[in-house]
Order: C-alpha cells, then sequence, then structure tokens
C-alpha cells in the first residue's frame, strides 16, 4: 500500500542478521574477570546473543564514531548508519512472522537499548522509523495495512514519521486539531491544518528523509467527531519533493540530536483513500458509516494510546544505557586520575575521595536496580492481558519518567566529576548531556506521566475499597493500625545496627510505608475536597505534587524488590555479597534522599537518619573496590564509548 501511495519502487531485500550461537569466545575484557562476564550475562539476560553481536556490529569501522561536521553530514552519516542496521534485519523483529519479522518485541527492545551506547541520533532514527512509524501501522492497523507496509518499512525502502505532536497541543494528544474529514464520494479521508498551530511539530524523519508518515487527526464523518485516530498519509513524492498540499519545514539546530532529521508538516485538504485509516479498532464503511467494537470514546482513545506504550518502555531503557556510558567514562577516568594528597605523599585518586564515591557510586547503585527492573516490565509488557494493560502502562510510564530523570542527573554529575576533561567533545559527556536531555520529553513530558502514575494507582485504589465487604474492611483498617503502630514502634523508630540497616526486610518495609501512607492520605485529600464539592481539575491542581511523589515512591518501591529478587536469585556467594552492597546502596541512599518526610511522619527519629548516612557512606567504600568490574560489566566496546579518557588501564578486582 505505501507503494501505492507514494509512488516508490521495491529495492533490494534486506539480510537478517543471524542469532543462531553464542560467540565461541567473549570479548577480551570478559576474559580479564570472569565475575565481570557473570555480571554481563546477569544483565543481558535472555537476549545475550543479539546484544553481543550489535555490540559488535556498532564496533565495526562502519560505525566508527566522527565529531563534528555540519547538520547535513551528520544527518547523512545517520541515515548511512540506519539503513546498515535495516540491512542486519534489526528493524524487522518485532514485526509478525508473515511479513518478514520474527514477532518478538523483547529482541526488539534489546537492540534499541544496546543502541543507546553509541550515537543517540542513530538510536532514535532507528526508533522512528522502525518502532514508531512501523510500529504504529502494526499495532493500529490490521493484516491489510502489515501485508502492504511493513516489509518496506523494515528494508527501509520506505522512510516514515509519526506525525502525533502539534505545536499548541503537545502532549494533549485528546484535543489535538488536525482533522481528517470523510468523503463518502470519492471514498477518501481529507486531511486538514486547521490553524500554524495545529501543524506537526517536531516530528522526526520529517525535514529530509520521510515519505510517508502515521498522521494523527480527529476523524471527522458526516460532520460528527469520533475523536483520534490515525491515517497513512504520503508526505514527498517519487522525486523527494513536498506531496501536493503538504507543507514541510525543518526545525533546525537543535540542543542534540543533530543527525535527526525533525521538521513541521502542515496539511491542506489532503486527500488519502479510504484504507489510509489504521482500522484496528474502527472502521469506516464506503458510505460513511463508523464503526468500532469499542463504544465508548474515552476508553477507545486510550486503547488506541495504549498499544504504543511500547515507545516509553524503549526510551527508559534507552535512557539507561546513555547512564551506563557516562557512568563507564567518568569511572574509569576516576581509577585513573589523581590529585592531591597528604603533604610528601602521593596524591590520591579520585575515586578514592569519599565525596567522589557518592556522586558517582550512588548513581551506580540506581543504575543497576533499574537495569534489574527493566526486564521484569519487558516481560510483563510482552505477555500483557486486559486485565493488566493499565497496571503495565502505569509501570511503564513512571519507570520511563524515574528513568530518564536519572539520566539527566547523573550525566550531569559525571560531566563535573572528570572536570575539564568532561567538557571536551571527544570525551562523549557533551554529547551524551545533549542528545539525552530530550528523553524527559520523549514519549510523554515526565511531570505529565509521573501525575498519570498517581491518578492510576489511586483509581485502584479506590477500587479495591469499594469492592470490599464489611468484614474485608474492618479487617483491612485494623491491618493498616497494625502496621502503623509497628512503624512508629520506638525500637524500629531508633534502630541504627547495620543488621537492621542492611536487611532487606527494613529497607522494604520502609520503601513499602512511604507508598502506603502517601496513597491512604492522597485519598483522604482528595475525599475532603469532594465534600466541598470542588470541580474534579480544580481538586487535581491541589493534589498534583502529591500524585508525584506518590509515583515516585510507587516506582522506588517496584525497583527495590526486582533488585532483591535478582540478588537473591545470584547462586555465588561472592556475587550476592557485592549485589546486596549495590541494593543496600541504591536503598539507603533513596531513604536518605527522603528523609524529611520519614521524620515529619514519625517513621525515624534522627538518631536513625544519621545512621543512615554513616552507612551509605560505608557502603560507598565497600563498592568502590568493585567500581572497575561494574562498569566493565557493562560491556560497551571501546570503539563504541570513544571517550579517550576511558580507554587507559582496566583496573576490574579479581575474585
Amino acid at each position: 500500500m505505501i507503494a501505492e501511495m507514494t509512488g516508490l519502487a521495491p529495492g533490494a531485500s534486506a539480510t537478517t542478521m543471524s542469532t543462531a550461537q553464542l560467540p565461541a569466545e567473549s570479548s577480551e575484557r570478559e576474559h580479564k574477570n570472569a565475575r565481570v562476564a557473570t555480571i554481563t550475562a546477569l544483565l543481558d539476560g535472555d537476549q545475550a546473543v543479539l546484544r553481543w553481536q550489535v555490540r559488535r556490529l556498532l564496533a565495526s569501522p562502519t560505525f566508527r564514531r566522527v565529531s563534528g561536521g555540519d547538520i547535513a553530514q551528520q544527518r547523512r552519516r545517520v541515515l548511512a548508519w540506519t539503513l546498515r542496521l535495516a540491512e542486519e534485519g534489526l528493524g524487522r523483529l518485532a514485526y509478525p512472522q508473515a511479513t518478514g519479522g520474527q514477532g518478538d518485541i523483547a529482541a526488539y527492545l534489546a537492540v534499541f537499548e544496546t543502541l543507546a551506547h553509541h550515537d543517540l541520533s542513530l538510536l532514535i532514527k532507528f526508533g522512528v522509523q522502525f518502532g514508531l512509524f512501523g510500529g504504529s501501522i502494526q499495532h493500529l492497523g490490521t493484516n491489510y495495512h502489515h501485508r502492504r507496509c511493513l516489509t518496506d518499512i523494515a528494508a527501509m525502502r520506505v522512510i516514515g514519521a509519526f506525525a502525533m505532536t502539534e505545536t499548541d497541543h503537545g502532549s494533549n494528544v485528546r484535543d489535538l486539531e488536525t482533522t481528517a474529514r470523510y468523503d463518502a464520494v470519492n471514498e477518501e479521508f481529507i486531511i486538514h491544518t486547521p490553524h500554524p498551530g495545529a501543524r506537526k511539530d517536531y516530528i522526526g524523519n520529517v525535514a529530509c528523509d520521510g515519505q510517508v508518515a502515521t498522521v494523527f487527526a480527529q476523524l471527522i464523518v458526516d460532520g460528527v467527531s469520533h475523536g483520534v485516530h490515525a491515517f497513512v498519509t504520503p508526505i514527498r513524492t517519487a522525486q523527494g519533493n513536498p506531496a501536493p498540499g503538504v507543507t514541510i519545514e525543518d526545525v533546525g539546530e537543535k540542543m542534540g540530536l543533530n543527525g535527526v532529521d525533525n521538521g513541521r508538516l502542515a496539511f491542506d485538504q489532503v486527500r488519502v483513500p479510504r484504507h489510509a485509516l489504521l482500522d484496528r479498532f474502527a472502521q469506516v464503511t464506503p458510505e460513511g458509516v463508523y464503526q468500532s467494537t469499542i463504544e465508548n470514546e474515552s476508553k477507545r482513545f486510550f486503547t488506541m494510546l495504549g498499544t504504543l506504550v511500547g515507545g516509553r518502555i524503549a526510551i527508559g531503557a534507552a535512557a539507561l544505557s546513555a547512564t551506563k556510558s557516562a557512568l563507564t567514562i567518568a569511572i574509569r577516568y576516576a581509577l585513573q586520575r589523581r590529585q592531591f594528597g597528604s603533604p610528601g605523599g602521593a596524591e590520591m585518586l579520585l575515586l578514592d575521595y569519599p565525596s567522589h564515591q557518592r556522586r558517582l557510586l550512588i548513581p551506580l547503585a540506581r543504575t543497576y536496580a533499574l537495569a534489574f527492573t527493566l526486564p521484569y516490565l519487558v516481560d510483563r509488557f510482552t505477555h500483557r492481558t486486559e486485565t493488566d494493560t493499565r497496571e503495565i502502562e502505569a509501570l511503564a510510564a513512571g519507570f520511563k519518567a524515574y528513568s530518564t530523570w536519572h539520566t539527566t542527573r547523573t550525566i550531569q554529575e559525571c560531566r563535573e566529576a572528570c572536570g575539564a576533561q568532561g567538557y571536551l567533545a571527544n570525551n562523549q559527556l557533551a554529547a551524551l548531556k545533549a542528545d539525552s536531555d530530550i528523553f524527559t520529553t520523549f514519549e510523554g513530558d515526565n511531570t505529565v506521566l509521573m501525575q498519570l502514575v498517581g491518578k492510576s494507582l489511586l483509581t485502584d485504589f479506590q477500587h479495591c475499597l469499594h469492592d470490599m465487604n464489611a468484614f474485608e474492611l474492618m479487617h483491612f483498617a485494623a491491618a493498616q493500625a497494625t502496621h502503623t503502630m509497628r512503624d512508629r514502634a520506638s525500637s524500629i523508630r531508633k534502630a541504627t545496627e547495620p543488621g537492621h540497616l542492611l536487611s532487606v526486610d527494613f529497607q522494604l518495609d520502609a520503601f513499602r510505608h512511604r507508598e502506603q501512607a502517601l496513597l491512604a492520605s492522597l485519598a483522604r485529600r482528595i475525599k475532603r475536597l469532594q465534600a466541598q464539592q470542588r470541580d474534579p481539575h480544580a481538586i487535581l491542581l491541589q493534589v498534583q505534587i502529591h500524585l508525584m511523589a506518590l509515583a515516585q515512591a510507587f516506582i522506588e518501591r517496584v525497583t527495590l524488590e526486582r533488585f532483591a529478587i535478582t540478588a537473591d536469585a545470584v547462586d555465588t556467594a561472592p556475587l550476592r555479597t557485592l549485589l546486596g552492597q549495590l541494593r543496600s546502596l541504591y536503598a539507603l541512599a533513596t531513604i536518605e534522599e527522603h528523609k524529611g518526610w520519614y521524620l515529619e511522619h514519625g517513621y525515624f527519629d534522627g538518631v536513625k537518619t544519621k545512621a543512615i548516612r554513616r552507612q551509605v557512606d560505608a557502603l560507598c567504600a565497600a563498592v568502590r573496590a568493585d567500581a572497575a568490574a561494574l562498569v566493565d560489566a557493562f560491556a560497551i566496546p571501546d570503539e563504541v564509548l570513544a571517550a579517550p579518557i576511558a580507554l587507559g588501564a582496566h583496573t576490574t578486582t579479581a575474585v
């Protein structure tokens, strides 16, 4: 169908990267230390073979990192790299087998996550083409669209864009203003941009390379609006010119990601055939009758958007990879660079300073915690059912927000920790900082996403209470009272013994208590405000900060639980000990961040928060001995990392 709409001739088919067997020998760095190889295997999980192959491909001369060049050169380079990935068959992994894919979303996400160690413009170009554009057709279209589109998309015979965001509406997809009015006489939809604020803005693959776009618009049939739907729409002719009625603008130079050709789109009565509607959830008959198995418009809207939740998981995973790259650079530098020392003595390594340990090793522990949470999220997403869809959407939104905020903070800390060397372009931290900054607003602004998470948790809580009978409600209230009394017991509030603070039971109890207390108090606040008959929007504004605090507590609790499960499953004592230290560092540093809340609510006394601070310092010193091994385990090839300050002698600790 895409070829029919654009007039593009089919090209040669792509070859498929072999994933038949693990290489006979591990990488050189893995041979240096069996412990590193074990941690790498734990991080790589079921996709270890595919990840290794992608790393090997990115380390090849074809993908050599090049600094500088104007925007046009950067875009050409990134396009060539993306075409190479398509030739390897990496773009089709998630697509149905009937179209030449493998139907394996977990494999696609593993590739996406691994690509993020390289130039992030390549990552985004790859994601726009195969994830957003191809994914929208896969998830919103039917077999008709799959057969006619996905093979060409996977091979990049057709390059596409995902045209959702508008200048005036950003994250507010429900109220976007582009229209698609059905003409029953000609069996066509007329795509139109009613005013400049309704233009599609910041759309990847538009300024130079895009030939087709999935355009999200308000569907209007016989004067009646049926909400937002998606339409496969040509934006360029076979000769590369804007299609009739289509206006294309280049957004120009950005803070980062200048290898991606972001642009703007506007439509002036552009006609597309009836089958251009991606009609998995709703159809329009030739005569102009709108049909959908989902009668409620709001439910239909969220069902359509829910199919695209994989994009949020992908961005969260990619952010994590960028964080790993930054930490690898900064920690390796800190294990080589010396500064100051005792009079007449040798200068100290940067990583031997307690302040330096805190600024790098706490983020390292949180990165591992999120890395062990990601497989759980991917597994839940790939095996989702209708009953748990909303829960998974909330988890994905929260993970994306938490992970990308962590990335932004950590890369800045790594840049500062490397001093002037971190400011040099060839040490990659500048590019990582500039290119990843947009992740906090990709796939939804983080502040908006965290509010969605909080509202989802509140809704589930209210449904749970509503479904309880009188006996269950009484039991719930009694359990809450018992929990509160136990938590406020003097022995718990004042306990400072290392054995207590380092126990997973204490850490999980503290995280769970904060989440449950925030949830219950939020529900009580809203009930009081509703009794005052305030309108729902005003109530939401009143509790907005509370909602976000709840969402953060939820994600932190899930992350600690997944870390604990992963560490407990390790069967080698030294590695289990190391992961236990990392888990405790993540947990206690997070509690330390929220110590004001714990003190205000009487959960801790000051003596305990002081003991937690001392324990965080001790854990940083303990983890420092294995810092090199922990970043080496990320298995980023030197050619991909491409930072001179990170390519000195590796000082991995042998066990």
